[in-house]
């Protein structure tokens, strides 16, 4: 019975082995599977990157913070120009203000995903911190950046979802203005700042992108000529009749001298004396994205259309 009873032993002992070493690998499959699943692997423009699953700590450090907090993403660091901006002044009023060279603020954050534009500098070091992923200004259009944005937060049908609307609800606004205002009639954008004055194209902020891509109200031919291929052109008061269009957009820094507003060269300007000039807070105009693109667009709507 000894003599059996040995061999049976061994067999069973082997049949215990085997079961915990599947149930240990599959415990480990499952743990591996699982640590594979909070992270994605986002395409940026610099290469493939690991990136959170479900970011909960995001630091914005240029443009980007409306994107993010359109898609309902937390944010704990953002830029200088998000902090002033009056519209994300409720959302983002405990959120600290960093930048590029604020390492040591960014590392007491401990944010999971970093963003900024491709000329913020450190990158190396801020990679160190979290997943860093930059864009460059410009290298996408408008929408198509907020969807790369979308996608790595791992919100790509969030962010095509309010692009189909928004699109939709441009287009339809355009052509009510076309129909009130004329399809000819001109749109020019304007902003003072740091004592000089700037026309802007078409990709610039400051609700460009709604007047003259989704729109298609028309731009002044001095506009075309001169701001269209880098966003923007800076020009003297004795010039601006030149590029004033029948109705003005006056993107106004209240921190800056706007003095010119007294000058007869710009009182004379027809879309002045017509009352056709619209003033924005420059600080609300500046970006856009989704929370500003929305505001923009009302505030069109509200005033092509609202008399």
């Amino acid at each position: 019975m000894k003599k059996l009873a040995i061999p049976f032993l061994l067999l069973l002992a082997l049949l215990v082995s085997g079961c915990n070493n599947t149930s240990t690998e599959k415990e480990n499959n499952k743990n591996t599977n699982e640590k594979k699943s909070e992270t994605i692997t986002y395409e940026s423009e610099n290469g493939p990157i690991e990136v959170p699953a479900n970011p909960q700590r995001v630091v914005v450090l240029s443009t980007f913070a409306g994107n993010v907090m359109a898609l309902d993403v937390n944010l704990v660091g953002v830029d200088e120009w998000s902090k002033m901006n009056p519209r994300f002044e409720d959302n983002l009023k405990d959120i600290e203000e960093v930048t590029d060279e604020s390492l040591e603020k960014i590392i007491e954050l401990e944010p999971d995903l970093i963003i900024g534009l491709s000329t913020i500098n450190n990158v190396d070091k801020l990679k160190e911190i979290a997943p860093t992923v930059t864009y460059t200004y410009g290298k996408v259009d408008y929408l198509t950046q907020h969807l790369e944005i979308g996608k790595l937060l791992n919100k790509e049908k969030e962010a095509q979802a309010w692009i189909d609307d928004f699109k939709e609800r441009a287009h339809v606004a355009g052509e009510d203005i076309k129909e009130k205002i004329g399809a000819d009639t001109t749109v020019s954008v304007i902003e003072n700042f740091d004592k000089q004055l700037y026309v802007f194209g078409d990709n610039w902020g400051r609700g460009t992108e709604i007047l003259y891509q989704e729109m298609k109200l028309a731009m002044p031919e001095k506009v075309k000529e001169m701001a269209l291929k880098d966003g923007y052109y800076a020009l003297s008061v004795e010039v601006l009749p030149e590029y004033a269009g029948d109705y003005v957009i006056f993107s106004k820094n209240p921190d800056t001298d706007n003095s010119f507003q007294e000058t007869d060269t710009y009182n004379n300007i027809p879309a002045v004396k017509n009352k056709q000039v619209f003033e924005v807070n420059a600080k609300e105009f500046y970006f856009n994205d989704p929370i500003t693109l929305d505001l923009q667009l009302d505030f069109f709507i509200d005033n092509f259309l609202g008399n």
